[in-house]
């Protein structure tokens, strides 16, 4: 089969960061600024003395982590390169930037570099006299795996506890409750994601792996990793089902759960394409006499152009459900 060219609306692979970065700020004054010497996108009029929210990794992932930045949600994204960790340097600038004198959190999706460079920067700013915790989202179902790796991957789950996280803070919680909540939302999310075509890198003129037009690849990962394996292409309904069934047993969903569901696209899926989805995850989740008590499809964490989407679930309470629906101010969530 042959390569597909791809073509790109940049300018300059060594600055496509720096320029889309601006051009968000410049599009959504009203919510953020920019610190264009960190890559910071910041939160205008935040609170005094409520928990800082301090979030981000490499880019390519729009609209995470900037477009979550607001009222209910987060006070700083860190935004690297594409694909790559910010720096620590860049993590610490902007875990001070979101202190108002109640603490920081860092909520860090489980990837090496991200990892490392959050506790780096996390012990720069306690040796500043800033206090400091931690949420790890480690919510990929298909990086589960028995060996001695770094565990299960952090992907859209990171959505939703940014979310339910922010509107605690928003409250006023105190950074213990802050923290202890966010852990407990991660171990109740796993998600999945499978992928018609892989994305290509700004820059690059093909994409980072190909498939014949009977496979489907199961289990990628956000920064345009393969899966775990190849399925036959078939209708969406038998696809989502392929993907619901290993979530919900993980889970361990029994009749009467409630869960908020995120059918993400990876940003090649077009709405249409969610929107089915997301109706075939209302009726196996229904099947199964669960709620979903709260739902989502659209396009909030991608690969690119990878033209694939995920599924996150969250087991929920009624206190989760309050938090989820409070108000939030943000360019990507208002409500």
């Amino acid at each position: 089969m042959p390569s597909i060219i791809r073509r790109q609306f940049i300018n300059d692979s060594h600055s496509v960061i720096d320029e889309a970065l601006e051009g968000f700020s410049l599009t959504n004054p009203q919510y953020v600024s920019w610190d264009s010497e960190n890559n910071l996108i910041f939160r205008q009029n935040r609170a005094s003395g409520k928990v800082g929210l301090v979030s981000g990794g490499g880019s390519g992932h729009e609209p995470l982590h900037a477009g979550f930045v607001g009222t209910g949600m987060l006070d700083v994204a860190v935004c690297g390169a594409v694909f790559a960790s910010p720096t620590a340097g860049q993590v610490h600038a902007g875990t001070t930037l979101a202190d108002s004198g109640a603490g920081v959190v860092q909520i860090v999706k489980n990837y090496t570099g991200d990892v490392l460079n959050f506790q780096i920067a996390a012990s720069l700013a306690e040796d500043d006299g800033l206090k400091v915790e931690d949420i790890l989202v480690n919510d990929d179902l298909a990086s589960d795996t028995d060996d001695d790796g770094p565990g299960r991957r952090g992907t859209a789950a990171v959505v939703t506890v940014e979310k339910l996280v922010g509107a605690l803070a928003e409250r006023g919680a105190p950074l213990n409750v802050v923290t202890k909540v966010g852990r407990e939302i991660v171990d109740r999310s796993r998600s999945l994601a499978i992928a018609l075509d892989a994305g290509a890198h700004p820059g690059d003129a093909h994409a980072a792996f190909e498939l014949e037009g009977h496979e489907v690849e199961f289990g990628v990962g956000i920064h345009g990793e393969r899966g775990t394996g190849r399925i036959e292409f078939a209708k969406v309904d038998e696809l989502v089902e392929q993907i619901v069934t290993p979530l919900a047993n993980s889970l361990e969903l029994v009749r009467g759960d409630a869960v908020i569901a995120l059918v993400n696209g990876l940003g090649g899926a077009y709405p249409i394409e969610l929107s089915i989805a997301a109706r075939q995850v209302h009726r196996l989740l229904g099947a199964r006499g669960v709620t979903v008590a709260r739902s989502l499809a659209g396009s909030y964490v991608t690969s690119l152009d990878m033209h694939g989407l995920s599924v996150t679930l969250t087991v929920v309470s009624d206190e989760h459900i309050e938090l989820w629906d409070e108000p939030v101010l943000t360019p990507t969530f208002t409500w």
